[in-house]
């Protein structure tokens, strides 16, 4: 429903749709290892189907991106912190960030793409729980804010041109870029992706594109060589 195979065959890379275990099918990302290796396991996945998919595909290793809905992007930002080594960049939406900063620890700051509806009734932009989830989200804006800070940005927030109801910031002087974009009333779902319920998710915003914007952050931000 993102509509990353068709950007995919448009733009010329490769997409893969890991999946998670469970029912329903998700990711350990919010830093609870367990008994099981929860995070530690599921990041260690990760970096072991990246090792298979290059056995078999002309994969760059310095073009390697993650991205998700939900507990995905709460996945993507845990890979940002434990295999930013490996990972270009992230993006997310709607995502539940619910890994603890102080267990991210990145060897690099890693560029970040987020986008998220003040409407969105699963994971709320206002943080709390909510009526699905009984666990602490975060705050959106000042998880934002504490992204951009440990990402080394120096200057405030710089306004992007708003697409209707879609308002984007890029925050300033960052040793890794992070731009943040709130749609207005919108849902848990993908902007100008295939609609989800609206009764479960809410609104689906087609005022941006958020697999467009997306691609176009990635492409711009490889992961530098050593000698860089």
């Amino acid at each position: 429903f993102s509509g990353l195979n068709e950007k995919a065959d448009d733009a010329g890379f490769i997409v893969v749709y890991p999946g998670g275990t469970g029912f329903p099918l998700h990711w350990n990302a919010s830093g609870d290892d367990g008994p099981n290796g929860g995070t530690t396991r599921d990041v260690a996945f990760i970096s072991d189907l990246i090792d298979a998919l290059s056995d078999d595909y002309n994969i760059d290793p310095h073009r390697i991106y993650a991205n998700g809905l939900s507990n995905g992007g709460g996945m993507s930002f845990a890979l940002a912190c434990n295999l930013s080594d490996r990972i270009a960049a992230i993006g997310a939406v709607s995502g539940a960030y619910l890994l603890p900063w102080e267990s991210c620890r990145p060897t690099r700051p890693v560029p970040t793409i987020f986008f998220h509806g003040t409407g969105d009734p699963i994971v709320p932009y206002e943080g709390g729980p909510s009526r699905a989830f009984d666990v602490p989200f975060p705050h959106i804006p000042t998880w934002a804010d504490e992204l951009a800070r440990r990402n080394g940005c120096t200057g405030g927030p710089v306004d992007l041109a708003a697409h209707g109801t879609v308002d984007g910031l890029a925050y300033d002087a960052c040793d890794a870029d992070v731009v943040f974009y709130t749609i207005d009333g919108g849902g848990h779902s993908w902007p100008s992706g295939v609609p989800l319920p609206q009764v479960i998710v809410g609104t689906t915003s087609d005022e941006i594109d958020a697999t467009h914007a997306m691609w176009e952050f990635f492409a711009a931000h490889p992961l530098a060589s050593p000698q860089d």
